[in-house]
């Protein structure tokens, strides 16, 4: 089966484990998709990710986080560009989700980058997702 936006479908599943509280969920794995996974990680929404071997192109299993009474640390992860629509932002026109207090996650020619890293690297790029 062909799928026509994979990275929709990892935050899907990603939600979709959130909501029921599990401890991690397996993703198809690719390169974008491991970025997408770091950056979760370096920003404090997962705990952690590995990338599984199975001798064709790898499973990525990604660890939930939640807070000390269950509460969950991904309260809403969505996609902002999509195949249909590509949505791009230069340093200058850069999203605050949040004001801050989210994150968007971007694809730049440096790699894929939150909305902190771009800016601090003046970079712009096509913004994958946001995530509070």
């Amino acid at each position: 089966m062909s799928m026509s936006d994979p990275i929709a479908d990892m935050l899907t599943r990603i939600r979709n484990a959130n909501a029921i509280r599990l401890e991690s969920v397996d993703i198809p794995a690719s390169n974008l998709k491991r970025g997408i996974a770091e950056v979760l990680h370096r920003n404090g929404y997962i705990r952690e990710w590995r990338l599984l071997e199975d001798g064709c192109r790898g499973t990525l299993r990604v660890f939930l986080k939640y807070g000390p009474d269950g509460e969950h640390v991904i309260s809403r992860l969505q996609r902002v560009s999509r195949p249909g629509r590509r949505v791009y932002r230069g340093v200058e026109d850069m999203p605050k989700v949040l004001d801050g207090l989210g994150t968007a996650i971007l694809s730049t020619s440096r790699g894929i980058l939150s909305d902190h890293e771009a800016r601090t690297q003046r970079v712009g790029g096509e913004v994958l997702a946001e995530v509070w």
